[in-house]
């Protein structure tokens, strides 16, 4: 047994403000000589920052976030080969599940080859898929 150990226990007593001078926190009570900080209900924005503007307003604004990103989906050129059938719409590759239900743009980019010739009706296509297409003998409608 030691003297270090013998009451782990005992809790420390807070100090009590505005009890005189003796205690060490009278009068003021521990908050200086006026201003807001030593009123009674202060309470102040984190981000305040005295009346300067603040630096959220400082910066400048950036980013944007399309809305028509979340219905846009780029498909390679190899994925229409998944397709039976020589035509391809929206509603082919919706219900081959090549793409999901939401979409509703769509552009054909130049990734993979394409075996047979299709027919695309409506679906935007880069300028080398449109060549490729042309050269196996498939149509785009616009």
């Amino acid at each position: 047994m030691y003297l270090n150990k013998l009451f782990y226990n005992i809790k420390k007593n807070k100090k009590r403000l505005g009890r005189g001078i003796g205690s060490g926190k009278g009068k003021t009570s521990g908050r200086g000589h006026k201003g807001q900080k030593s009123r009674s209900g202060y309470n102040i924005n984190k981000t305040f920052e005295g009346g300067q503007s603040p630096l959220h307003r400082r910066l400048p604004k950036f980013g944007f976030k399309s809305k028509k990103k979340m219905f846009f989906k780029e498909i390679r050129l190899s994925d229409l080969n998944k397709i039976n059938g020589s035509y391809i719409n929206l509603n082919t590759l919706k219900s081959s599940k090549i793409i999901s239900k939401k979409i509703k743009y769509i552009k054909i980019i130049n990734t993979g080859n394409i075996d047979s010739p299709k027919k695309i009706i409506k679906l935007n296509c880069t300028k080398n898929v449109k060549i490729i297409i042309k050269k196996l003998g498939g149509i785009i409608e616009e």
